[in-house]
């Protein structure tokens, strides 16, 4: 079993066998339910791509303190190493790696990113595969990732603009082939219009069978 929490945003905490934050933006965020000081840090850090949304310098302070693993493309674990991190892990888009007994693999993310290369990542964790997609538009090899990782569970933007909207990430999910899925990266800003419910809608329409399990900021899923 793992306890996937949602942080708002992009940000989820993995709990199972290791606690694993994805693109813990915390500090900042009007999503978050908690605050920085509130966190009580996780034994890995999973950073897809270097905005400031999406928690670089939030797992660099939580890292300096609490110790653990900053994770991501190989520029983005020198600039954490760089700050003073002591753990990094610096990857490409490829296989599997082993960081403290947790398999991850770094994906293509169609995006940008200040530092490095965009990316999204499959985690395995307690026998069970989480993609968090990063921040992406929809493209074809998703079909790959699907495929190659069958994600038991995928965490996919929508909120459109600079990312999936609704019709992307329904796509997303056909390409994928995967059954269950919490919508992240909307409604944080104005310009984050997608919603959930046209998600829903848009697969319903398609005929696709997929659980869209919307999490607030704060709750949980048990895989």
């Amino acid at each position: 079993m793992v306890k996937v929490t949602y942080l708002g945003h992009s940000a989820f905490l993995l709990e199972g066998s290791r606690r694993v934050l994805l693109d813990p933006w915390i500090e900042g965020n009007p999503q978050s339910p908690i605050s920085l000081d509130q966190c009580e840090g996780a034994d890995i850090y999973i950073i897809t791509h270097a905005h400031g949304d999406h928690g670089l310098d939030d797992a660099v302070k939580l890292a300096k303190k609490h110790g653990g693993t900053v994770v991501g493309i190989y520029e983005i674990a020198l600039e954490a190493s760089n700050k003073g991190v002591k753990d990094t892990v610096g990857a490409n888009i490829g296989g599997f790696f082993d960081v403290n007994g947790v398999k991850i693999a770094l994906t293509t993310a169609t995006h940008s990113s200040p530092i490095g290369a965009p990316t999204g990542a499959v985690v395995e964790l307690n026998g069970k595969r989480i993609y968090h997609a990063g921040d992406t538009g929809v493209f074809y090899d998703m079909k790959l990732i699907g495929e190659l990782y069958k994600p038991d569970l995928a965490l996919l933007p929508i909120g459109g603009h600079f990312v999936m909207g609704p019709l992307e990430a329904a796509k997303a999910i056909e390409l994928l082939g995967v059954k269950k899925v919490i919508p992240m990266h909307y409604g944080t800003f104005p310009v984050l219009t997608g919603k959930p419910e046209d998600l829903i809608n848009l697969l319903r329409e398609k005929g696709l069978e997929a659980d869209v399990i919307v999490l607030k900021p704060g709750e949980s899923y048990e895989l």
